[in-house]
């Protein structure tokens, strides 16, 4: 599958850093060109924000929730997202770098030039999301859940998708040759044309039912 390279967040250098509070989070509804670094975030919800072009360094969210939002040119590093509700948001030259998104909530989500590297996704949840040009690279989606998703013009490299769910997600013409793919929740007419090794084809056909001498 000829996949174009994932376009990266347009961020300009010298961003304002910003001491990112609870009550600050709350009061506004749009935030652009600001760096939020080494900070908690706890017991917070918010709805319906825009974030552009923003920094999230060392950021540690509990507890919180940003629903329906927007985010365009911004990227997540070295930040706990654990548990966090992402649903139905938007994300535009987006990526997440080193980050724990264990039991994060991304479902029914708009996924545009969306990265992901280095990041422990176990347990996560993109049901119902849609991909369109995104990348998984050295990340850990064990147990995630992927069900009824659209993938276009997506990559998974060296990523580990033990236990994954992929059930009423069509897999034709993604390549998985780079992952770790026991346990694949799938149906047969979910994986006519995924592109495997020899090795995970026969996993793929344990899981079918299949009994080869």
């Amino acid at each position: 599958m000829n996949n174009k390279k994932v376009l990266k967040p347009r961020i300009p250098d010298n961003l304002s850093v910003v001491e990112l509070q609870e009550k600050y989070m709350l009061d506004e509804d749009s935030f652009s060109e600001q760096v939020f670094s080494h900070c908690h975030i706890e017991n917070c919800e918010i709805q319906r924000n825009c974030f552009k072009q923003v920094i999230f360094d060392s950021v540690v969210f509990k507890n919180a929730s940003m629903q329906y939002s927007e985010f365009t040119d911004v990227r997540f590093e070295n930040c706990d997202l654990s548990n966090v509700d992402f649903r139905e948001c938007s994300m535009y030259r987006m990526e997440f770098v080193n980050c724990k998104l264990v039991g994060m909530n991304l479902s029914e989500s708009i996924f545009r030039d969306v990265s992901f590297d280095k990041c422990n996704g176990s347990y996560a949840f993109f049901r119902f999301t849609d991909f369109k040009q995104a990348l998984f690279q050295d990340c850990q989606l064990s147990f995630s859940d992927f069900q009824q998703s659209r993938f276009s013009k997506i990559q998974f490299k060296n990523t580990d998708m033990c236990q994954c769910q992929l059930f009423g997600t069509n897999l034709s013409g993604i390549d998985l040759s780079e992952c770790v793919i026991e346990g694949l929740g799938v149906r047969i007419e979910d994986i006519k044309g995924v592109i495997v090794t020899s090795m995970q084809a026969l996993v793929l056909s344990r899981l079918m039912g299949i009994i080869i001498k």
